[in-house]
């Protein structure tokens, strides 16, 4: 929008002022807290993910089906990074570690689901190396598990 001096306003009649705290909002949204924590968790959890699931297709790739690997990667990265969700992300407190775990693991076995699926189809069909199907998989679930983490796996505590 063009800026007109003589007014001291823009030209949807703002002033400058309004604009920037305008922009504060904006960028506050943008860098909510949480959802950075969670970009940062979803950032670890793909590296403990991949660092696993590489060790072990170079340890047993060819006498271990590599759709076991994608579920022994997924419970070892699950145990490793729940945790940061827990204390960091979700902040949560006073309920049952195992629980919570629980919770979260079943969330994570849809996705699972989905890599199990997923990953085959592209490796088979397409000829896409495991990891790169993989990580075409978690790009697609990552929003997805934002949104069932913060609703039912670390849900905010009403106040009645």
């Amino acid at each position: 929008m063009p800026f007109d001096d003589r007014r001291g306003t823009d030209a949807g009649g703002r002033p400058p002022a309004a604009r920037r705290n305008l922009a504060r909002r904006v960028l506050s949204v943008a860098l909510d807290r949480r959802r950075v924590l969670y970009l940062g968790g979803g950032a670890m959890s793909a590296v403990v993910y991949y660092a696993i699931l590489g060790v072990q297709l170079a340890a047993l790739g060819h006498r271990v089906p590599y759709l076991i690997l994608l579920v022994t990667s997924q419970f070892a990265a699950s145990v490793v990074v729940y945790p940061w969700y827990r204390l960091m992300v979700f902040r949560v407190s006073g309920s049952s570690w195992v629980l919570g775990h629980l919770r979260f693991y079943a969330v994570g076995l849809g996705f699972l689901a989905a890599s199990v699926t997923g990953v085959p189809l592209l490796v088979e069909l397409a000829g896409v190396p495991i990891m790169v199907a993989q990580a075409v998989v978690i790009v697609v679930n990552v929003p997805l598990s934002y949104l069932v983490h913060g609703l039912w796996t670390f849900p905010a505590r009403r106040k009645n």
